[in-house]
């Protein structure tokens, strides 16, 4: 079955007008892993400088809890809340006014807002990775933004497709991404983040948890030079097919959810790839390293590592490495 989307719902995704009639044109997909390769090429080779400006301008400032961009749809003011929610959730007064005003330094540098992929990140490692991209090119800063852009559309294009292929199931005729049972489901399947921003929203302390780091993490060493692997990207999935998991030696047409995208630090850790939650959701998971641009002479293009938690597990805390060298890998189960 192929999906079929306008404009509206593709700008939802991200604010280029250009991009959006691209993608207009290239719908239906049948599923949304074919949507992602159509959108990287839209966004990186079809939409120019000032759609990418566009873009940016259309998203809240890192720290706001309302849309900037007037005439902006609904649904992408509601999936920038649902973004900031761990940020705004481990906020406190005094750093929301210092990301404030390096918000301010930085576009009197650059022209533009920090754009950042803020799901499931920290106040303070936002904070820090501002202050860390602020000493930057403009030229190179440009281009990272481009890149983080494209992240948080990734994001959005999955909640998008979660909410329509469950109205094709459910019969239910609706507009795509509007209805309130969608909203309900898509925010199910990304992990819930609407909570968090609701009770900060409304003044309230917003409910701690026991954890004091995400339930499942993960680091990247380099074992062929005994270091950690710094720059890695990574990206956590859960697997959301109609059969409770993928088939071995079957095709997986669609099924695996973005979770949270991140890159590995100078420790070889990643940021955040889900919100700090009590209990997290049994099923299956699936950690991605892009291995071929850290290092693009290995055999290794990727490296994917699934694991399964199970419903007696939902308090346990899964840290999944990943050793690797040019010619070899393996893992663990840490703690």
């Amino acid at each position: 079955m192929e999906l079929a989307f306008d404009e509206k719902d593709f700008l939802a995704c991200c604010g280029s007008t250009r991009f959006a009639t691209e993608m207009a044109k290239a719908s239906p997909f049948p599923s949304f892993q074919a949507a992602v390769p159509a959108a990287r090429d839209i966004w990186f080779n079809k939409v120019d400088v000032n759609g990418w400006l566009e873009a940016f301008s259309a998203h809240p400032q890192i720290g706001e809890t309302k849309s900037v961009a007037s005439g902006k749809s609904d649904t992408s003011a509601q999936w920038s809340k649902g973004e900031q929610s761990t940020a705004l959730a481990t906020a406190t007064g005094s750093s929301l006014q210092e990301l404030s005003d390096w918000n301010v330094r930085y576009k009197q540098k650059f022209g533009f807002i920090f754009i950042i992929c803020a799901s499931g990140r920290t106040s303070p490692e936002i904070l820090a990775e501002l202050k860390k991209r602020y000493s930057n090119r403009p030229i190179e800063e440009f281009q990272i933004a481009a890149e983080e852009q494209m992240k948080v559309t990734e994001l959005r294009l999955a909640k998008l497709f979660s909410a329509r292929e469950h109205m094709a199931s459910t019969g239910d005729q609706g507009p795509a991404g509007l209805g309130k049972k969608a909203e309900e489901d898509r925010v199910s399947i990304i992990g819930g983040h609407l909570t968090a921003i609701s009770e900060v929203s409304s003044n309230k302390m917003p409910q701690r948890t026991a954890r004091s780091r995400p339930p499942i993490t993960t680091h990247v060493l380099d074992v062929s030079q005994g270091c950690p692997a710094s720059g890695m990207d990574v990206r956590l999935e859960m697997w959301r097919g109609n059969q409770p998991r993928p088939l071995f030696g079957e095709a997986e047409v669609g099924g695996w959810i973005l979770q949270g995208v991140s890159s590995t630090d100078k420790d070889g850790r990643s940021g955040q790839l889900m919100d700090i939650v009590n209990e997290i959701t049994p099923g299956l998971y699936r950690i991605s390293f892009n291995t071929s641009k850290y290092c693009p002479s290995g055999f290794f293009p990727y490296v994917s590592i699934v694991f399964e938690i199970r419903e007696t597990q939902k308090q346990d805390h899964f840290h999944v490495p990943l050793l690797f060298s040019p010619f070899s890998f393996t893992t663990y189960r840490g703690s």
